[in-house]
């Protein structure tokens, strides 16, 4: 995305705000990149996915409020209602990376946009555009294409755990929308970084009884991917997000985030040889590139 790398042009009068507005964009885009991340991280783990999504939050969630003290600000009725949305999509995209491929449960994860499109205006009262329902489109369609090609027989995406996987990760899609739509809403008020934390809180204690129904016995590299995953694809992750999201309209921050998919199957493929199907392959594809289209346009109007 080549506008993310122009420098400004200072003869502009509004060449601060033009560059603060880049700077955000920057920030989510890294963010992007380090949720990218986490699918690869996941399977890397030998613990189950109770275990990995507990500990992961907990280290994320202990990381926020140690280090940020408005992380631990503002602790109230309706951040919790937003930390229960963001800890259902963290639980929920740990447990569909354990049942599908990596691609799958991101690209999956990704419709959150579709939602976005009912969300904004519901909730954030932002006019939707032309392009906004264009890309929404694109991004059904990839959708219906990536669910019929995990569908087909002999892919490492198919049988019923597999689909249970993908319909995981469908949810973990709505999840997703409600916390975006959340996080700006509290971030044109207030302090959304409350929300991560506490929301990695939920999800830890959430976790915790059915993480410890099963014996754990993590090796050093278990233990170092949870750090990872906690301290960086997490923490780090949300503090780039929560400090940009706020001045970015929330349809493209979403698009923007989808960066995330670009990544992510590439992961998985270098590092544990995971190959989608072709089918399920091309529908991604489609709702990275209209993703990512849509952006470009957006920021090219405001």
């Amino acid at each position: 995305m080549v506008y993310l790398i122009e420098l400004p042009d200072t003869s502009h009068p509004n060449t601060h705000s033009q560059s603060r507005r880049t700077l955000y964009r920057v920030l989510i885009f890294a963010a992007a990149f380090l949720f990218s991340t986490g699918g690869v991280a996941i399977k890397s783990c030998s613990l189950n996915s109770w275990q990995v999504a507990g500990f992961r939050s907990g280290i994320a969630g202990l990381v926020l409020i140690v280090a940020l003290p408005e992380a631990r600000r503002g602790w109230n009725r309706l951040t919790f209602l937003a930390g229960i949305a963001y800890a259902a999509t963290l639980v929920t995209f740990v447990a569909a990376n354990k049942m599908t491929t990596s691609a799958n449960a991101i690209f999956l994860q990704s419709t959150a946009p579709l939602y976005m499109l009912f969300l904004a205006p519901l909730v954030l009262k932002e006019k939707i555009r032309r392009l906004d329902v264009a890309v929404v489109a694109a991004v059904a369609v990839g959708a219906v294409l990536l669910l019929s090609g995990s569908a087909a027989p002999g892919q490492a995406s198919s049988g019923p755990r597999a689909l249970a996987g993908n319909a995981i990760a469908v949810l973990s899609g709505f999840a997703w929308a409600l916390t975006m739509t959340a996080l700006r809403w509290i971030g044109s008020r207030g302090n959304s970084l409350s929300v991560a934390a506490l929301g990695n809180v939920i999800a830890f204690v959430a976790c915790l009884p059915m993480a410890l129904a099963d014996p754990i016995h993590p090796d050093t590299s278990d233990i170092l991917v949870l750090l990872y995953l906690g301290v960086f694809q997490i923490a780090l992750a949300y503090i780039f997000l929560t400090r940009s999201i706020r001045h970015v309209r929330a349809i493209e921050a979403a698009t923007l985030l989808l960066a995330e998919p670009v990544f992510n199957p590439l992961w998985s493929w270098l590092i544990r040889n995971e190959r989608p199907g072709p089918t399920a392959l091309g529908g991604g594809a489609i709702i990275v590139f209209a993703a990512f289209c849509g952006t470009l346009l957006q920021s090219r109007q405001s």
